[in-house]
């Protein structure tokens, strides 16, 4: 079996002395979609930093084919690793076509500033990403839900092989959730790109990811296929929340249930 393009080898991660991530092994698979879960402050958006090469371990290292990150030079990574951090800040007064081309840049040379190529790809980004009819309006005028999709284009205009994003759902509807996370099913099917996200709702991680990654405290928990790890115990543990774990009428796939601890509390009504 050949190694995973994207590892992590005996991972320590630290902000200062806190220390957040420590000791952790992780082998990202290949063209499937892996999604890290865990509560607040587990530490999953740090793993997908130092991933992105964000974040330099303070042991151990974030590898990609083979070779640690933090010793690939910038623009390489940039062409092989696209990364979608949480709170992306854009320029003042940046027009959305302008901030989706920024993901062509890792592509291009000083002899060759723009071509076709590129003005495939970022039409192509734009238009799945379904902002095209935004591209000359500045960003910073646009909805919280808007601005994330248009993030989201110009991580795809990049076109690289791995695929990074730190919760890309945020600031989203429910609508516009499932059509992002079905945008990086169908990237990973159609295409074969590899991806990783952090999600908050377990229910949509169980449903979309081929490999899920469970952390808690900085460690992670379990790992495997939804179907395999997502129990009520696992759940209970990771989250400390009592629930059911039955089949999606839909998919099939594992759907968290939470158990209403109020109902045991609440008085039967005295009739008499």
């Amino acid at each position: 079996m050949t190694e995973s393009r994207l590892t992590a080898r005996d991972l320590t991660l630290a902000y200062e002395q806190r220390t957040v991530v420590e000791g952790l092994d992780l082998d990202v698979p290949d063209g499937r979609v892996t999604v890290v879960v865990g509560p607040n402050a587990c530490g999953k958006s740090t793993l997908l930093r130092a991933l992105g090469r964000l974040l330099r371990p303070a042991r151990g290292a974030a590898l990609l084919d083979g070779r640690d990150l933090s010793r690939i030079p910038t623009r390489t990574v940039a062409q092989q690793l696209g990364l979608l951090p949480q709170t992306p800040a854009a320029p003042e007064a940046i027009t959305v076509a302008d901030l989706v081309a920024r993901g062509r840049q890792p592509h291009q040379r000083w002899w060759q500033q723009w071509s076709a190529e590129d003005e495939r790809a970022v039409a192509d980004a734009m238009d799945r990403t379904a902002v095209t009819d935004l591209a000359e309006r500045p960003v910073d005028e646009l909805s919280g839900g808007q601005r994330q999709r248009v993030w989201i284009a110009m991580a795809l205009a990049q076109e690289t092989g791995l695929l990074l994003l730190d919760e890309p759902t945020t600031y989203l509807d429910i609508a516009h959730q499932i059509e992002v996370l079905d945008l990086l099913r169908q990237l990973n099917h159609q295409r074969g790109r590899t991806v990783v996200a952090v999600l908050h709702d377990l229910n949509q991680a169980a449903r979309y990811a081929d490999h899920l990654v469970a952390m808690k405290a900085g460690r992670i928990v379990a790992q495997g296929g939804p179907a395999e790890i997502v129990t009520a115990e696992l759940v209970r543990e990771v989250f400390g929340l009592d629930a059911v774990v039955v089949p999606d009428p839909v998919t099939g796939s594992p759907l968290v249930v939470p158990g209403l601890p109020w109902q045991a509390r609440t008085p039967v009504p005295d009739h008499h």
